[in-house]
């Protein structure tokens, strides 16, 4: 079977960056409900989040608009998704030459197919069309749009590539994950809404896949994929299109649905490749939320380091759902030694409850 290669993910963020302890104290500011409030204040105590960047200015000063009775009067969808079209484009053009300027085994003439992923705003043309304008692709690249599957898009974005790659080994994937969650910030007591609130965030995330390795550096060699489904989380986790953004499903059982079969489905993978939990050097877990970590880590008998990229870019990021694992994965091959090989896992969840795996192999630079 050809041999297919993951190139350095490369990401960007927007502008407005803002402290968690600040956020938690504006949303205190816009909660009345007493009860409300003591979960608004466990929730910023102890999401391990110190930062997160957002497309909207102020983190919602002016995105909301309050009568005298303090009521919001709430962006409606409409005006959210006018916001996700003129900002997506800017952060995936900026993305886009970002990535092909830190490679140096391509350029935008090598890129064959674009395959983009995002769940938070809807336009067309769309991401995909920019990129190829943008950087000047071929007229003729194959462009490919995954929609609306949350937070393990990265996934199936990656999976596609490489079997394009392996379907034709002069294929070039540019492979982007673009989320801006904070445009669907709702302020309607909903204890969904007051979680995913305190936890989404935007950012960009890129990656080449490709049939032969970077020229230089270290690789990370595409090994397989993995998909399971947890019925018993079905109702846990969803999204749906609302009137003033759209609304999510987000229950705090997660955490535990997730801890409580991740052994199963990460033994699953494994096992295809005769290695066990043990000889994995590090995990990509996809920081959803602190609790998320935590299950994973108690569920696999992780000790600390193995995890500690994820939660490092949870304290730094929050959750931007499926360009997040990417952001996990550019930290872990940055900080790769040239000189050893590493088996690496990565996974992250979605609505479902979805889990989708992966295994790379880290190998020694040329």
């Amino acid at each position: 079977m050809t041999q297919v290669w993951l190139h350095q993910p490369q990401t960007v963020v927007p502008a407005h960056c803002y402290q968690q302890q600040q956020v938690g104290a504006q949303m205190l500011e816009w909660t009345t409900d007493p009860r409300d409030k003591r979960l608004v204040r466990m929730l910023y105590r102890h999401s391990g989040i110190d930062t997160r960047h957002s497309v909207i200015p102020d983190w919602g000063d002016g995105f909301f608009a309050f009568t005298e009775n303090a009521t919001a009067t709430q962006p409606t969808t409409r005006q959210r998704n006018d916001i996700y079209a003129r900002e997506a484009s800017v952060l995936a053009a900026e993305l886009g030459h970002k990535i092909l300027n830190h490679n140096d085994s391509f350029s935008a003439k090598d890129i064959t197919h674009v395959v983009t992923a995002s769940c938070t705003g809807f336009f067309n043309p769309g991401i995909d069309y920019i990129l190829c304008r943008e950087l000047g692709l071929a007229d003729n690249t194959q462009r490919f749009h995954l929609g609306f599957m949350g937070c393990y898009a990265a996934f199936p974005a990656l999976n596609m590539a490489a079997q394009f790659c392996r379907a034709d080994p002069d294929a070039v994937v540019l492979v982007m994950c673009l989320e801006l969650c904070s445009l669907h910030l709702q302020l309607n007591g909903s204890e969904d809404s007051l979680l995913a609130n305190a936890l989404f965030a935007d950012g960009a995330a890129a990656a080449v896949v490709a049939a032969r390795p970077p020229a230089t550096g270290h690789s990370c060699r595409i090994m397989d994929f993995h998909s399971a489904l947890i019925p018993s989380g079905v109702d846990a986790m969803a999204w749906s299109i609302g009137d003033n953004g759209f609304d999510i499903s987000l229950s705090s059982y997660v955490p535990k649905i997730i801890g409580a079969g991740i052994a199963d489905l990460t033994t699953s993978l494994l096992d295809r490749h005769h290695l066990g939990i043990q000889d994995v050097h590090t995990w990509a877990v996809h920081p959803g939320g602190k609790s998320i970590i935590d299950k994973v880590a108690e569920g696999l008998q992780l000790p600390a380091a193995k995890v500690a990229v994820s939660r490092d870019i949870l304290r730094r990021y929050g959750n931007m759902s499926s360009a997040t694992i990417l952001f996990v994965l550019h930290d872990i091959l940055a900080a790769a030694q040239a000189d050893h090989q590493q088996l690496l896992g990565a996974m992250a969840f979605g609505p479902g409850l979805t889990a989708e795996m992966a295994l790379l192999q880290v190998e020694p630079g040329n």
